[in-house]
């Protein structure tokens, strides 16, 4: 006996593996294999079966074996005929003669929350469908046959040149298609510069993801935690450390600027040290009350490596980042990538190059600016009106704000949230495990705004507003 496949253009929604194995000649181990179809849900209740001489053709054997085994199956009340609509599998929750099902016990599922305030995450409803495919057209009619082919490591030179005209641009970034490499996201990026590339240890803002020190932790490289103030990353602090990632545009997630004096200070320190500045840029095209700050790598392109991606400003979904590389670092991290492009699809590449080039990613960017501005503001007015004693702060840029709380309160005030339905992070789920007493922010809430649909957001902030401490 053999397996055979039945074809679904000749009856079937999709195609049906059927094995015809057993003791029996042909019509017993038909009977048996639809048997079991039917019985582990690949036939389900009401799919209409192949007429007779499809599946003989298909199964190479006589129309009279197929015949013979649909009116046993029949007979058995496993299928049903009726004259014009063919054979069918029976309507029936089970089919007769299967063993009852015991239904699974488990614990209870928890009820999702209504309301997601976690941060990272932009307004997903908002992404430039129409504008997106527009340039994705575009890109396909347009590419070269070779790019069809094993991809460059480094990414497609249409995004690179797009890329280094718009860094400049919005970022002041100084650098040349040469020296950028495209990634998946931030996370790659830091894959790729660990440890082929760079040595720990690493210093890194007392606050910041888990998910990267974790990452970095994987590799062997450990991470220093640096204090924070109102000026940002204290990097006077700077050891013996090699390299240090921070947040300068927005800090993430408390949320102020590094200090221009501070900027220039740790740009010095790579340099008398020979160590190199790890930018994150998360969301620096989003800030809210005066001009964007610039990148520090237009400071000394040759001491900071420049990291960005799309998934703050368009969606994590796109898998698309890049870095931007002092000369020295290019060949090894291309060496770390590999000779074949298995990270970002081209066409996305491609896709990107043109969204940019052709405007519409300024455009998309500016009217989100604006959208989130106006979610900041609404935060904050209900804030001020219905709790007044919770300061807000970290709210001039980014997609999130911190709401400092009350000594002792932090911990209650993420249990509230769940039991009003929202999804929220406490600030101590940020906090180095190294860092001291002293490098400790006060209790708060990380609140990302950018998250919820437009129509669920003042419902979002009314829980938010009855799940804070009272005065």
């Amino acid at each position: 006996m053999t397996d055979s496949w039945v074809n679904s253009a000749r009856g079937l929604g999709a195609d049906l593996h059927l094995e015809l194995s057993g003791p029996g000649g042909r019509r017993a181990a038909l009977i048996r294999a639809l048997r079991e179809a039917v019985r582990d849900g690949r036939l389900v209740p009401g799919t209409r079966l192949p007429p007779y001489r499809s599946l003989a053709a298909d199964l190479g054997v006589a129309r009279n074996t197929v015949a013979d085994a649909y009116a046993e199956l029949v007979a058995e009340g496993w299928l049903t005929a009726r004259q014009g609509s063919g054979t069918r599998v029976a309507e029936r929750v089970e089919p007769l003669g299967a063993p009852e099902r015991v239904p699974r016990k488990g614990p209870p599922r928890a009820r999702g929350p209504r309301h997601d305030l976690r941060q990272g995450t932009p307004d997903v409803s908002a992404f430039p469908r129409a504008a997106w495919l527009a340039s994705y057209r575009r890109a396909l009619q347009r590419a070269p046959n070779e790019s069809f082919g094993p991809g460059d490591p480094a990414g497609r030179i249409e995004l690179r040149e797009a890329l280094a005209e718009y860094l400049a641009r919005a970022r002041g970034v100084r650098t040349e298609p040469g020296r950028i490499v495209i990634c998946s996201g931030f996370a790659h990026a830091l894959r790729l510069l660990f440890p082929a590339v760079l040595r720990g240890p690493l210093a890194v803002e007392s606050y910041g993801l888990p998910f990267h020190r974790e990452l970095l932790a994987a590799t062997g490289v450990r991470t220093v935690p640096l204090a924070l103030d109102e000026d940002g990353a204290r990097v006077g602090d700077l050891g013996g450390e090699r390299a240090v990632l921070l947040t300068p545009a927005h800090q993430f997630p408390t949320g102020g600027p590094l200090h221009p004096a501070r900027r220039a200070a740790v740009v010095d320190w790579a340099r008398a040290r020979g160590g190199v500045v790890l930018e994150d840029d998360y969301d620096g095209e989003f800030r809210y009350d005066r001009k964007p700050v610039g990148a520090v790598q237009g400071l000394d392109p040759e001491r900071v490596v420049h990291l960005g991606s799309v998934s703050k400003s368009l969606s994590p979904a796109l898998r698309l980042g890049w870095m931007v590389l002092p000369a020295r670092y290019v060949d090894g991290v291309l060496a770390a990538k590999g000779e074949r492009e298995a990270w970002a699809g081209v066409l996305d590449q491609l896709a990107l190059a043109d969204f940019i080039g052709s405007g519409s990613y300024d455009r998309h960017v500016r009217r989100m600016r604006q959208r989130y501005r106006g979610r900041r503001d609404r935060l904050v007015e209900a804030l001020a009106a219905h709790a007044p004693h919770v300061r807000v702060t970290g709210i001039a840029a980014g997609l999130h704000a911190v709401l400092e709380l009350p000594p002792g309160s932090e911990s209650s005030a993420v249990k509230a949230a769940v039991w009003q339905g929202l999804a929220l992070d406490g600030l101590a789920e940020f906090r180095h495990p190294g860092a001291t007493a002293a490098m400790t922010a006060p209790d708060g809430l990380v609140v990302g705004y950018a998250t919820p649909p437009e129509h669920a957001y003042g419902a979002a902030l009314e829980a938010l507003c009855a799940a804070l401490p009272p005065p």
